[in-house]
């Protein structure tokens, strides 16, 4: 407790009164990225049904080519710490941003299956590069900063997604073409990227922060082995992964609960999904005072702790209401981990820059690959409701796998 309190007392002490003007301009740019990246998919995904009916395929076959998309991630993934540290972390966001709009407006022109799934597959590729860019460049900002701003930057994440699918919805609505949906879609916010990039921060990614990781390794503990590195890491994907879990099991599985578990009407199914989600939104624009305040590891166990508790109340007492504060409480509980593995992952001393973000990022989009399938072999072979158990032991994962966080916000 008193070695937190030094650590937050260090921090304030060595953090300029004023924040200057470049770097308030890198944050918005940064930001920028953030939610520009959640827009540009989630403005496809209410479309869908019009990409089926075009191409006159089934279910299985569009799910096929939609599995494209995570192949393409994980494929192209383990790249990016190799593409940050040759074109750097602001060059490879911006611009991959911008093609990353260009892929998925050939998605939703795609001619047949084959170049659909084509198009996913690179769209999956340039996403998973541009996610570690993006926090890359995000964690270059935060340790200029001294202070937290990572989940701020992931929560305007979160509301691109919303505003991603209701831009989406609306184009549909009014039944304009796809081409020229997504087309439009590319320009305006591949303009935007290019924008951001003008504000974002110049030089190497790689010479500033190991300048800073080396000062702060040697002012708090010797730097451990290269196979104590390894191992947190893989103690960290494992957190990510619970926060996968938490989520997965909101998006994919919350709705079949209520309807099928609960007898739950077509219009409330939905809204344990919008709970998990507004929640967690919530809990990621104020996240970054919070673990200013108690830390990064403090934060995310209490967050464990929490979710296990939401979630294992809501199944113990199974009814509409309950399962409604049930996943607010998960998506509030898990909001700030994943911020929290990124950039502990990436401040891991024993590792080459860039590798531990790029890792992390990778066994977390595992983790949701993983977590679909899961669930629902659980479920035939016993419920749903015993499946969703699985939220719980997540929550009580990130409880005790939290303790391989820092105490402080990882700001080095």
């Amino acid at each position: 407790m008193a070695g937190e309190r030094q650590d937050h007392a260090e921090r304030a002490a060595s953090t300029p009164a004023r924040t200057a003007p470049e770097l308030r301009r890198a944050r918005v740019a940064v930001g920028a990225c953030f939610f520009t990246n959640a827009v540009l998919y989630a403005n496809l995904v209410p479309r869908y049904p019009e990409v089926k009916e075009h191409l006159g395929v089934g279910n299985a076959a569009l799910g096929a080519a939609l599995a494209a998309f995570p192949l393409g991630a994980l494929l192209a993934g383990l790249s990016s710490a190799a593409l940050i540290r040759r074109f750097g972390s602001a060059r490879l966001a911006t611009s991959g941003m911008v093609v990353l709009g260009v892929a998925l407006w050939s998605a939703s022109i795609a001619p047949s299956w084959w170049l659909l799934a084509a198009a996913l597959l690179v769209a999956g590729a340039l996403d998973a590069v541009v996610d570690v860019a993006q926090n890359a460049s995000g964690l270059r900002v935060q340790r200029r900063y001294g202070r937290s701003i990572l989940n701020g930057l992931h929560g305007l994440w979160s509301i691109g997604a919303v505003t991603g699918g209701l831009l989406g919805s609306a184009a549909a609505g009014v039944g304009l073409p796809l081409g020229a949906h997504l087309g439009l879609s590319a320009a305006v916010f591949g303009a935007l990227a290019l924008g951001a990039s003008r504000w974002m921060l110049p030089g190497s990614d790689a010479a500033e922060a190991d300048t800073g990781r080396a000062a702060g390794a040697a002012a708090v503990r010797p730097s451990p082995g290269r196979r104590t590195a390894v191992l947190a890491l893989v103690a960290l994907g494992l957190l990510a992964a619970c926060g996968a879990f938490v989520e997965d099991a909101g998006a994919s599985w919350s709705a079949l609960y209520l309807r099928e578990d609960l007898a739950a009407g077509a219009a409330t199914a939905g809204l344990a999904f919008v709970a998990l989600q507004a929640a967690m939104t919530f809990g990621r624009l104020t996240g970054d005072r919070v673990v200013d305040r108690f830390g990064q590891r403090r934060t995310v166990r209490a967050g464990g702790a929490v979710t296990a508790a939401g979630m294992g109340v809501a199944l113990a007492v199974p009814s509409v209401p309950a399962t409604l504060v049930g996943f607010a409480l998960a998506g509030l509980g898990v909001a700030t981990l994943v911020p929290a593995v990124f950039a502990a992952a990436d401040e891991l001393p024993g590792l080459p820059r860039g590798l531990g973000l790029t890792v992390s990022n990778w066994l977390l989009r595992i983790g949701f690959l993983l977590s679909p399938p899961l669930v629902g072999l659980v479920a035939d072979a016993t419920s749903l409701r015993v499946a969703l158990l699985g939220v719980v032991v997540a929550g009580a994962g990130a409880l005790v796998l939290g303790r391989y966080l820092r105490r402080s916000a990882a700001v080095a």
